[in-house]
């Protein structure tokens, strides 16, 4: 008995060691952007390393912001990212059911298409864009960055379809004997039920439009209307880069996107654990 009584003491002992050196290879890097960022910029190089600032310093923030038109570029990331959520969450639930729980003819072809677009490299797909918009004159607009979101994502799509499939049919079915139609089954019924599977693929949708580097880098050239993750590059000189702002930057950049987890965590952890789950 004691010896079972050890063997479990270990083999927690080396779990949660697992964990905590999981824990500190992931949160080191923020910790040495937030460290940095209340650093001067030759504290931050100076030799031999440490890691606490050895003068804590809050001029690098205002200096940052002062450095690039940084509250523009933050109005300019919000507004693209807010228009983006609520696409996805307008649209993927209304594709999802209809492929889950309406039986039309070709439905099980096009689920099959939307998940073997997932495989499709975004690199394929790069060129074919930027011409569709440079000829119908949308490049130097928001439209590119935004138009997708009203159309759906494919991983979206399949995590909210297989929540639906989760959903027993027989609650759709009684709802249709009752006189419903299919719209009313799905804001009556299925909505309130995917409540977390959309607060998770809210939150998937937030930090792709809030963090997106490539695609505003493809469609923006104008510099009034860079995202912050665009604006936060000329920072970068040929010659020299004050690291220090660049961190205070970054972190106030990084700030939203962890409040935004820590808000929903508990909705985050519960829409991924009820999808997926059922073919």
């Amino acid at each position: 008995m004691n010896k079972l009584k050890l063997k479990k003491q270990i083999k927690n002992g080396l779990f949660f060691l697992m964990v905590a050196v999981l824990v500190i290879i992931f949160v080191s890097p923020f910790m040495v952007m937030f460290l940095t960022s209340f650093k001067t910029n030759s504290d931050a190089f100076t030799i031999p390393v440490k890691l606490l600032p050895r003068k804590w310093i809050t001029d690098n923030f205002p200096a940052a912001f002062a450095a690039i038109p940084y509250f523009k570029y933050m109005g300019n990331t919000i507004f693209i990212t807010v228009l983006s959520v609520a696409g996805q969450v307008l649209v993927t639930p209304l594709v999802a059911y209809s492929l889950s729980k309406i039986k039309w003819k070709g439905a099980d072809i096009i689920s099959g298409l939307v998940m073997a677009t997932m495989m499709i490299p975004i690199t394929v797909t790069m060129v074919p864009l930027y011409k569709i918009y440079s000829k119908l004159g949308l490049t130097n607009t928001y439209i590119p960055l935004i138009l997708p979101a009203f159309f759906g994502k494919a991983f979206y799509i399949v995590l909210v379809r297989q929540f639906f499939n989760g959903v027993p049919n027989s609650l759709i079915e009684a709802a249709r004997i009752d006189g419903a139609n299919h719209f009313t089954c799905y804001w009556r019924i299925a909505m309130p039920l995917c409540k977390p599977v959309l607060t998770t693929i809210g939150i998937y949708a937030f930090l792709d439009a809030w963090s997106d580097y490539l695609y505003p880098l493809i469609f923006i050239t104008k510099p009034e209307r860079y995202t912050l993750s665009l604006g936060l590059q000329q920072y970068l000189s040929e010659y020299s880069i004050d690291w220090s702002r660049l961190m205070a930057a970054a972190l106030v950049f990084v700030l939203p996107v962890i409040v935004c987890f820590a808000v929903f965590q508990r909705n985050f952890v519960e829409g991924i654990a009820t999808s997926g789950l059922k073919a």
